[in-house]
């Protein structure tokens, strides 16, 4: 890796930029959920975690790109932030009354997980966190990217991917190679992981698209 990382040296402010232009258009492909959300006039049968979850998980990238001191990823993750509150917000303005309390749950355990993380960066070791860190938001993010296979005992089922953001995961999946070319070129171990497996699980997610309508079939009417 170290000697594409030497070749591909002279295109990293255009990689970067690339990349981070391709994470800002990303964010806005929660518009068609958004979308989806307002024909239905509710947010039952949508999780709220691909919304509250990225908030946490944008602070946290935020702050490993501090960490690294790379602008293209600050700058990035500084306009995510701003439109990932705008769609959890969005959320809860759609989500039914019986429903809110297990939104606000999550809204407080994903504040208090970061603000957990956000001391942690504080009181470890400098040589070392930037790396520490690094592990656990991959970790962290991979759980968030494959959080919507859990329901695939349910897509199987139902023999439909009705619910899953079909906008999300495909333009995450272009991002996550944008910014693993970037991650290649910076020659850093944790972005280029952090990126090839979130292409991997946004891939498995595109391929039940290909597999599963994105509408469940009408039940059968039984003969009299």
């Amino acid at each position: 890796m170290e000697a594409i990382s030497e070749a591909l040296q002279p295109y990293k402010e255009q990689v970067g930029m690339a990349a981070g232009i391709l994470t800002v258009g990303q964010m806005f492909s929660g518009c068609f959920v958004c979308n989806d959300i307002r024909k239905k006039g509710s947010t039952d049968g949508f999780s709220a975690m691909p919304f509250v979850g990225g908030c946490g998980l944008t602070v946290l990238f935020l702050q490993h790109g501090m960490l690294m001191n790379d602008s293209a990823m600050t700058n990035a993750n500084l306009v995510g932030l701003t439109i990932s509150l705008a769609y959890a917000t969005f959320f809860l303005l759609y989500t039914p009354p019986n429903g809110r309390s297990s939104y606000w749950r999550q809204v407080g355990g994903t504040a208090l997980f970061t603000i957990t993380l956000l001391g942690y960066v504080k009181v470890e070791n400098p040589s070392v966190v930037e790396d520490r860190f690094g592990m656990i938001i991959t970790v962290l993010m991979l759980a968030l990217i494959g959080q919507p296979l859990f329901g695939l005992p349910d897509i199987i089922r139902r023999k439909s991917t009705e619910g899953l953001p079909f906008a999300m995961i495909l333009s995450g999946t272009i991002v996550g190679l944008s910014w693993l070319l970037y991650g290649v070129i910076l020659n850093n171990v944790f972005v280029v992981c952090q990126n090839l497996a979130a292409v991997t699980l946004s891939g498995i997610q595109l391929a039940l698209f290909a597999i599963y309508p994105s509408k469940a079939a009408p039940p059968s009417k039984k003969r009299e």
